[in-house]
């Protein structure tokens, strides 16, 4: 949706200073060229900090760390040393539920600054901070979609910037709080929570809600492609959405693309299917992964919503949590989200075995190694930096 990329903008200037160069030079008159100009050295092109310090990183980590860098997960309870033991694993981030949440905000600035152990690359603490019907904060005063969506986009600036205060305040760096979804649909599962019932109303709001948190905490958009086009609960099923990729461009697209235009640094997939588009949930296609890096230019971490919902919606497909992670990363996911019960087992599921899983796929050629590197330098960069 971008015309002229600004990196071809040097390329340009550079092709019209050698059509200038050339109109300058000597002519067939016959007249004596002037001796050439010394040569300046060229002026070194400006490193990345970031980068230099992702790529050092990166040729430290063995391709088991890389898979485990891949996972953000949760454990209940208020008590640290669960989530640490989760950070201690190698995961790159943790959730944070309503479970998790102590009775106010310098508590939970303790439960957050317990579970780092490197000021370099802080853990990504994430959580699901809407406002209204999703919210974990008692103490988050700050306005919710049920008004927004009624006021002026700058209403939209002003709670999410409120908001996100209140989150870093507390040790909180990643919000999971800003819906792009649209609907109209007062009987839509999503209704209560969008920021528009019309994509052009959505944008805004979605861009001033990324605005308002802008360079305080990191901002997510969810749940591509669009949940309000798709009825039902992706909580218990996959809902299916009947439009076509054309109609999705005209209509939920717009959102999502205002919100990565503000600068948001995650967007969050959904399993819900487009059947016209991939008939496989959003979080398990490549081709909306597609879609989302070619033609929206989102070039941030993309994070599944919670895996286990796959899992509970019952059907064999999505039985093997193993093989869930290895289709998504294989669409294109950086980080796979997981709200873990106390006892991970009951579903299935440790770290050892989706890092496992990963791996094998690696090793098999279901996962390319590039694919690997590319989502794990992806949450490295997000964590550095935010440490900066």
């Amino acid at each position: 949706m971008r015309a002229i990329r600004t990196a071809r903008l040097p390329l340009l200037m550079t092709a019209a200073l050698f059509a200038l160069t050339a109109c300058a030079g000597p002519s067939g008159s016959g007249e004596t060229a002037s001796p050439a100009e010394p040569t300046s050295t060229p002026t070194p092109t400006p490193t990345d900090p970031i980068a230099e310090w992702v790529d050092e990183r990166m040729s430290q980590l063995t391709v088991e760390q890389k898979a485990a860098a891949l996972l953000m997960v949760h454990a209940p309870g208020t008590d640290p040393a669960p989530l640490r033991a989760y950070v201690d694993a190698g995961v790159s981030g943790l959730i944070l539920m309503g479970d998790n949440v102590p009775s106010g905000p310098t508590e939970l600035g303790a439960l957050t600054a317990a579970v780092q152990t490197d000021a370099e690359a802080p853990v990504l603490i994430g959580i699901d901070e809407e406002g209204g019907e999703v919210q974990r904060l008692p103490w988050d005063g700050a306005a919710a979609a049920d008004s927004l969506r009624a006021e002026a986009p700058a209403a939209a600036q002003a709670a999410f910037a409120a908001r996100a205060a209140v989150l870093a305040q507390s040790g909180v760096n990643v919000n999971f709080g800003i819906v792009a979804d649209v609907t109209a649909d007062p009987d839509s599962f999503i209704f209560g929570r969008v920021l528009g019932t019309d994509p052009g109303g959505s944008a805004d709001r979605v861009a001033g809600a990324v605005t308002g948190e802008q360079g305080v905490v990191a901002s997510t958009l969810k749940h591509f492609p669009g949940h309000g086009a798709a009825p039902g609960d992706s909580h218990s099923s996959v809902p299916t959405a009947p439009l076509t990729i054309d109609e999705w461009r005209a209509g939920p697209a717009l959102p999502f693309a205002s919100g990565i235009d503000a600068g948001a640094e995650l967007i969050m997939t959904g399993h819900l299917s487009y059947p016209a588009v991939d008939a496989a949930p959003a979080s398990l296609s490549p081709e909306w992964h597609r879609v989302l890096r070619d033609e929206l230019g989102f070039d941030g971490v993309v994070v599944t919503d919670d895996m286990l919902m796959l899992q509970h919606n019952g059907l064999p497909e999505y039985a093997d949590p193993g093989e869930n992670a290895v289709r998504a990363v294989a669409a294109g996911a950086d980080l796979l989200l997981y709200v873990l019960p106390s006892d991970p087992a009951s579903m299935g599921i440790s770290i050892d075995g989706l890092v496992g899983s990963i791996v094998g796929a690696v090793h098999s050629g279901r996962i390319t190694e590039a694919q690997l590197d590319d989502a794990a330098e992806r949450v490295l960069t997000l964590r550095r930096t935010l440490a900066n």
